[in-house]
C-alpha cells in the first residue's frame, strides 16, 4: 500500500460482526489513498475477530489494540499516535456518520484548516433519530458555543471530524474520559487563532448494538472545554482591542 494520505481511526467496543459493514463502507466510500485504523481495548473485544479477517484481505485495514487507557478517549488518542498520515479522520463505528463525506473533509484540512468538521446543526444538516435530550443538548451546546466565541463550527461536539495530525501533535490531546476530545481540539484551535471549517452532515441514529454514550458522566467535562473556548474567544477580542492597531 502507498503510503496514505488519510488515516481514519474508528474506536470500538465489543461491535462484533457489525463492524464488518462499517469498514466496508469505509473501503468502498473512501477515495483518497487511507488507513483505517480500528481501536479496541482488549483482546478479546468481539470487534477483533472480524477486524482481522477483513485485514487479511486488505492491507488498509489494521486492528490496533488500545494501549494508552481504557475507554473512548483513550482508544482516540492510541489511534492518532499510531496514525500514519497528515490528516486522521475521526469516525464512529456504528454506522451513524456519513463516511462518504470523508474525502471532502481531508481536503479541508489538505488546503488548510486545522479541523474539518461535520456539522449537524448547520443549514443543510440534519440529525435523524437518537434520544431527544441527548440530541437538545449537543444543539443547543453547539450552536451557542458558535455564537459566543465563533469557533468556526455549530456543530463541536460532533466526533466527526479531520483533524491536522500535526496541529494535534502540537496542542495535545488531553481528554481522558469519553468523546470530548472533539470539542476540546475546537477549543484549542480557536485560543490559537487557527481556522476550522465545517460543511453539513446528514447523521442517523445506530440500527444495531446499543450507544456506548454515557452524557451523565461526560458532561461536565464537555462543559469544561465550553467554557475554555469561551475564555480563549474574550481574551482574543481584549487583546485585539489593546493591540495597535485594534
Amino acid at each position: 500500500m502507498s503510503d496514505p494520505l488519510v488515516s481514519i481511526v474508528v474506536p470500538a467496543y465489543n461491535e462484533g460482526e457489525a463492524i464488518t459493514a462499517c469498514l466496508q463502507r469505509l473501503l468502498t466510500s473512501v477515495n483518497t489513498p487511507c488507513e483505517i485504523l480500528v481501536v479496541y481495548d482488549t483482546p478479546d473485544d468481539t470487534t477483533a475477530p472480524p477486524v482481522r479477517r477483513l485485514a487479511a484481505r486488505d492491507q488498509r485495514v489494521r486492528g490496533l489494540l488500545n494501549d494508552v487507557g481504557r475507554g473512548p478517549a483513550g482508544a482516540l488518542r492510541a489511534g492518532f499516535r499510531a496514525a500514519h498520515a497528515p490528516v486522521v479522520v475521526v469516525t464512529m463505528a456504528d454506522g451513524s456518520d456519513d463516511v462518504s463525506q470523508i474525502d471532502q473533509l481531508a481536503k479541508c484540512v489538505d488546503r488548510g484548516a486545522v479541523i474539518a468538521a461535520a456539522s449537524r446543526y448547520t443549514r443543510g444538516g440534519r440529525q435523524i433519530g437518537g434520544p431527544r435530550v441527548k440530541g437538545g443538548i449537543s444543539r443547543a451546546a453547539g450552536i451557542s458555543l458558535d455564537l459566543l466565541a465563533r469557533v468556526g463550527t455549530r456543530d463541536a461536539t460532533n466526533s466527526f471530524k479531520a483533524y491536522s495530525k500535526a496541529f494535534v501533535e502540537e496542542v495535545g490531546i488531553a481528554s481522558d474520559g469519553g468523546f470530548e476530545m472533539g470539542i476540546e481540539l475546537v477549543a484549542k484551535a480557536k485560543a490559537a487563532g487557527l481556522p476550522v471549517v465545517e460543511i453539513p452532515t446528514v447523521w442517523r441514529d445506530r440500527t444495531e448494538g446499543q450507544s456506548n454514550f454515557k452524557m451523565r458522566k461526560w458532561l461536565p467535562r464537555y462543559l469544561h472545554w465550553y467554557l475554555f473556548a469561551v475564555r480563549a474567544s474574550f481574551k482574543r477580542q481584549q487583546d485585539h482591542k489593546r493591540s495597535p492597531n485594534g
